[in-house]
């Protein structure tokens, strides 16, 4: 009686030993995934910006520069657009005019090819990519110079030099994505 009173508490213990285990793993998988969607996203986004090239014009930035009336840099507070260079897929590549965006509690990519800015289509038409799901906050900011104060509201006086995207996502803050402008 004694020897089996002993086996079920060891029985016990490694049945709550092997549930801990499980739900640990559980958990680990859950954190990794979403470091790897920080960094995916991140990386995705800062190799984007990095591909724009700024414009001659005060406008902002231009695939290729020289393009002083086809430059284009916005901030908005939900939202980033510019034009870059970038490769979408396995065969479509080129000069787009890209938007990052809140849309819906999501964070979507959408681009548009990079005609002349006056032929922009409305954004909700272009094709998109979703970045980040079951987003509760999205703000962008950029600001002036190494040392200047992170603005929201754009001021369309040229090229900002650094970018910041703050993301909320899955009840969690995402480290702050701060990106250079290509200069």
């Amino acid at each position: 009686m004694v020897a089996l009173a002993i086996m079920s508490l060891i029985m016990l213990a490694t049945v709550t030993a092997l549930r801990s285990l499980g739900s640990t793993q559980v958990s680990l998988e859950r954190v990794t995934a979403r470091n790897d969607e920080i960094r995916s996203v991140s990386a995705f986004l800062r190799d984007a910006l990095e591909s724009a090239v700024r414009g001659t014009s005060s406008g902002g930035l231009s695939v290729g520069g020289g393009l002083g009336g086809n430059s284009l840099f916005e901030v908005q507070p939900e939202s980033l657009t510019w034009k870059a260079a970038l490769l979408l897929g396995e065969s479509t590549g080129g000069s787009y005019v890209v938007r990052v965006a809140l849309e819906n509690e999501k964070v979507v990519l959408r681009w548009q090819p990079g005609r002349s800015l006056g032929e922009l289509r409305e954004w909700n038409t272009a094709p998109h990519r979703t970045l980040v799901t079951d987003v509760e906050q999205f703000a962008v900011a950029y600001r002036r110079g190494f040392g200047g104060p992170w603005e929201r509201k754009w001021d369309r006086r040229g090229t900002p030099d650094w970018v910041r995207l703050r993301i909320q996502a899955g009840g969690r803050f995402w480290p702050d994505i701060i990106m250079q402008v290509a200069k």
